[in-house]
């Protein structure tokens, strides 16, 4: 393991520069209960979550968890209440300590195990490495939307004048210029997340921590906030693991998934190879009833073959905008080609809509479902 002093302390252009992190986690155990390090070795043999509650008064969080995040992506972790996800995000800042356990974030290129480091570690790690935006928004209701955008600048202690120029930058990106004198009482929930999210993005932390981040919100609202951060992501590029227990705002977020239930991992991967392969009928019930056209690529349904007439579409397009680039054109068929123009391949319209009413519960043949990997 590398110095951790020398890791988390950050080169003169680190907040103007600081690179993406990813995320490791293994092994990762909790049990809340006076004694759990007395009940770690028979959770580990398979001791069930009921006996551990029932018999010996201790709640299993999370059990044996292995999960790597990607680097500069969106890593959804979802799940009913009480499955753990929320206590699974808590232990990347260590608001939570584990039972057991590593959890290993590249910080400024080196790995660091956040569960190693002592108080002043942790303390300059949650400051510059990480950033949270919670599901109640946790504003100040005595500051202005821009002295809440600039709170966490103040805590590390930049001068007034340069925190409050990258406040306003961000209260700007989020829709907010012209309110940064507004208390928060005097906005809608929307905007209070928008400050929330602000403030989350003026540390400039590589890592964005979102707890159920858009679930106190109203349909439209939420799915505007989905589309402000997935065009804020295009821009920045930050590691960012997002709770949720919405399907369909996993999957629109999501550039990987894992699915928790009972603190375990059941399934975890894209969100096309959660939707087309669930890995059992808890996984199939939340599935059943996706929009697969919202959900499937191009590169999954394409065939080789040489070019048609018909439009040129990305690999990574969902094929409903595919089909609806084709109804627009009246082609049966339109070309996949890479972002250099090679063709690829072709993909017509007529498996697009077997693929999105599929005649049977196998939606693709095993070879198509691997070329997802």
């Amino acid at each position: 393991m590398v110095d951790t002093q020398t890791a988390l302390t950050p080169t003169p252009t680190a907040a103007a520069e600081a690179p993406a992190a990813g995320i490791s986690i293994r092994h990762l155990y909790k049990i809340f209960g006076p004694s759990p390090e007395k009940f770690l070795g028979p959770v580990r043999e398979g001791m069930s979550k009921q006996e551990l509650r029932d018999v010996h008064g201790h709640v299993l969080g999370l059990r044996d968890i292995n999960i790597d995040m990607p680097a500069g992506g969106i890593q959804v972790v979802m799940g009913l209440s009480g499955s753990g996800k929320s206590t699974l995000i808590r232990h990347i800042n260590r608001l939570i300590d584990p039972s057991a356990g590593e959890l290993l974030v590249q910080v400024n290129g080196q790995p660091v195990d956040v569960m190693k480091l002592n108080q002043r570690e942790l303390q300059r790690f949650r400051r510059q490495q990480t950033a949270m935006v919670f599901q109640k928004f946790a504003l100040f209701p005595h500051f202005t939307v821009l002295e809440n955008a600039e709170y966490g600048l103040q805590v590390q202690g930049l001068p007034r004048k340069k925190r409050r120029e990258n406040a306003m930058r961000w209260i700007e990106r989020v829709g907010l210029k012209g309110y940064e004198d507004n208390y928060p009482n005097q906005l809608s929930g929307g905007m209070q997340q928008r400050v929330g999210l602000a403030r989350a993005l003026s540390n400039d932390a590589p890592i964005l921590l979102m707890d159920e981040a858009f679930s106190a919100l109203d349909p439209l609202i939420r799915s505007d906030m989905q589309s402000v951060l997935l065009d804020l992501q295009q821009e920045i590029g930050k590691t960012i693991v997002f709770i949720t227990h919405d399907l369909d705002e996993a999957l629109r977020l999501g550039d990987r998934i894992a699915i928790l239930r009972d603190g375990e991992v059941v399934q975890q991967g894209t969100g096309q190879q959660i939707v087309l392969k669930p890995a059992d009928d808890y996984i199939a019930s939340f599935v059943r009833d996706v929009n697969r056209g919202r959900v499937i690529r191009c590169r999954t349904l394409m065939l080789s073959g040489s070019r048609v007439d018909g439009p040129d579409v990305d690999p990574s397009l969902v094929i409903e905008e595919a089909a609806r680039q084709l109804s627009a054109e009246s082609k049966e068929a339109a070309n996949v080609v890479n972002s250099k123009g090679k063709h690829l391949g072709t993909i017509s319209m007529s498996d697009i809509i077997g693929a999105i009413v599929p005649p049977n519960p196998e939606p693709v043949p095993e070879a198509t479902a691997a070329e997802m990997h």
